[in-house]
């Protein structure tokens, strides 16, 4: 039996009125809500607080420490990013005497006369959240950076190769103050102290059971340790997990934060804990109480980040993190042999300060294709919503490959042209391969998703179509498969049946298209699908391509148009009153006519 939403009888009975000339002047969208003009975006940027040095040590050379800065975009419904160009200034004269500086890249630990801070120019490391490394030059004490394009989410702009100048003492301690610019963007700036003979923390690897099945629980008790030549005056543990995992416990020392997706459609929770007390060099620490970690009945493929780092001043918390309300977490000197198996000459490199594991868990997850039911008059336009949907249980992403989970292969039904599509979709052959021309109607659509698809997620697909001839029954065929056409097979899923929907143009009253409607399960929350907007094709009449300002990413079939609410009741109330018009005039020529034979 076919699910008809209250949008598809609205269309329905559209396509009967439009095509016995009733419906000329009654629109099938609700208006547009007028675009509001976006803030400039806010970027933070950051890095760790505070970063030790060996001394210098005379006739052997200096040993470098690294300084890795990030900047962090809004994402989710925040921020999509920014494009530009940008520029970072890096203020070194407040480690005159006591550091050297350089970029990754350029000779580090060269000792100068400038200020501090060693010449030469060289690329950052990695890139600037998205766009090109940026190119940095040091002149005396400052460092100019530029780079382009900033994506959602924190990302590595920069990295510094920092050594003791000559002749400095240990003790010795300075800033380095970062600033950005950027037309139509703003920068929080950072600063990041150096002290020479300061602490060196060193997170230690857990021996984690990798294989798990959903419920599987296992204890994770953090240890690190202080390898520098200072103490450390209270410390930061940073946890960061992606959505199948979960850490029962919240405790009251620590803040929480459920991240938005972003583009790349990876959410994880990150818990920010401020650990108080003296953690002296030489020694080794672990958790009073073992966290504990669990996979959840999504899990799938899933990281765990633990960091370790000194707290340093306080620092506000951002407004998305919200704190615990357990006992507070605190941590305990190692007892036994470990305590003092880490020397103090090892290099205070920030690289030790954090382990990630990777988890895989044995678990599935059902993504079902739907299709539509559309109906309309020869040379008509009309909008047909498919798509698929993830009902779970698993969420599935590839965070180490970043390719994307799945595709969406859309056959177009014989009789109609596509005149708008979702910007994520390309145009390709009968055959599915490349094609050249993207912008006239193609027979077939692909439509990636991201690198990673919710439970209870998917895309949302709205197109445009031309009727160019009245076919009763035309079908089309809307697929969800994996990305290469000669593996089609999705193998987490253990339902391919329901891979496969239809889309039926004209069809009669027993047509049958498929679920018509995104499906769902009791146990998935309500949908947030990462779909893309539709866009306008040359040529025009793509009017219902996209039908409101949400179109491609809103929940439910139908894209972005409402099936309930004042658009729909003046669509409905529309459609009657012409329904009444039409049956009125045919029945005063019947009336007529009656009078004139």
């Amino acid at each position: 039996m076919t699910r008809l939403s209250p949008r598809n009888a609205l269309r329905r009975a559209a396509g009967l009125l439009a095509a016995a000339g009733l419906l000329a002047v009654v629109p099938l969208a609700g208006a547009a809500a007028p675009a509001r003009a976006d803030e400039p975006p806010v970027f933070t940027l950051g890095g760790p607080a505070e970063t030790s040095l060996h001394p210098y040590r005379a006739g052997g050379g200096p040993k470098p420490s690294r300084l890795g800065i990030t900047v962090t975009a809004p994402s989710g419904e925040e921020g999509t990013g920014f494009a530009g160009r940008f520029t970072l200034t890096f203020d070194l004269s407040g480690v005159a005497g006591v550091a050297d500086v350089a970029f990754d890249g350029a000779a580090s630990g060269a000792e100068t006369s400038d200020g501090g801070a060693s010449g030469g120019r060289a690329l950052g490391a990695g890139a600037s959240g998205g766009g090109t490394a940026p190119d940095c030059e040091v002149t005396g004490a400052k460092a100019v950076c530029v780079g382009t394009g900033v994506r959602p989410g924190t990302h590595p702009v920069a990295a510094l190769v920092v050594t003791a100048a000559a002749g400095g003492e240990r003790g010795d301690s300075g800033a380095i103050t970062v600033t950005g610019e950027a037309e139509g963007a703003a920068f929080t700036p950072f600063t990041a102290r150096v002290t020479v003979g300061g602490p060196d923390l060193v997170m230690e690897e857990l021996p984690f059971r990798t294989e798990l099945v959903p419920g599987d629980r296992q204890q994770a008790p953090i240890t690190f340790a202080n390898r520098g030549a200072g103490d450390a005056e209270g410390v930061l543990l940073t946890l960061r997990y992606t959505r199948g995992l979960d850490i029962p416990q919240r405790y009251s020392n620590c803040r929480y934060s459920e991240d938005d997706p972003g583009p790349s459609g990876v959410g994880r929770t990150t818990a920010l804990c401020t650990v108080e007390g003296a953690f002296e060099a030489g020694e080794a620490y672990t958790l009073a109480t073992p966290l504990t970690i669990e996979a959840t009945e999504r899990a799938y493929r899933d990281t765990f980040l633990y960091r370790i780092e000194e707290a340093g001043p306080p620092r506000p918390a951002p407004a998305a993190f919200e704190r615990g309300d357990g006992a507070v977490l605190r941590a305990v000197p190692v007892t036994g042999p470990q305590n003092r198996a880490a020397g103090r000459t090892a290099d205070p490199t920030p690289h030790d300060n954090e382990r990630e594991a990777d988890f895989r868990t044995e678990n599935t997850a059902d993504f079902a294709a739907y299709g539509d039911r559309v109906s309309g008059a020869r040379g008509a336009t009309v909008t047909a919503d498919v798509g698929f949907r993830n009902v779970g249980p698993a969420w599935i992403g590839h965070l180490r490959s970043g390719e994307d989970v799945a595709v969406v292969d859309f056959t177009v039904p014989r009789g109609a042209s596509v005149v708008a599509k979702p910007d994520r979709c390309r145009a390709v052959t009968a055959a599915g391969e490349y094609r050249e021309d993207q912008r006239s109607p193609a027979p077939r659509y692909l439509c990636p998703t991201s690198p990673a698809v919710h439970d209870g997620e998917g895309l949302d697909l709205p197109f445009a179509l031309r009727i160019e001839e009245f076919l009763i029954g035309a079908e089309g065929e809307v697929t969800v498969r994996a990305p290469s056409a000669r593996n089609p097979a999705l193998p987490f899923d253990p339902a391919p049946a329901n891979n496969t929907a239809r889309l039926v143009l004209n069809a009669g009253d027993d047509g049958d298209g498929g679920p018509s409607t995104p499906p769902t399960s009791d146990p998935v929350p309500d949908a947030s699908p990462s779909g893309a907007p539709a866009t306008s094709a040359p040529g025009g009449g793509a009017a219902g391509a996209s039908g409101g300002p949400d179109s491609g990413t809103g929940s439910g079939h139908g894209g972005g148009l409402a099936s309930t609410g004042s658009d729909a009741l003046t669509v409905a109330g529309a459609a009657a009153v012409a329904l009444t018009a039409g049956l009125a005039l045919v029945a005063a020529a019947r009336r007529r006519t009656g009078r004139h034979s």
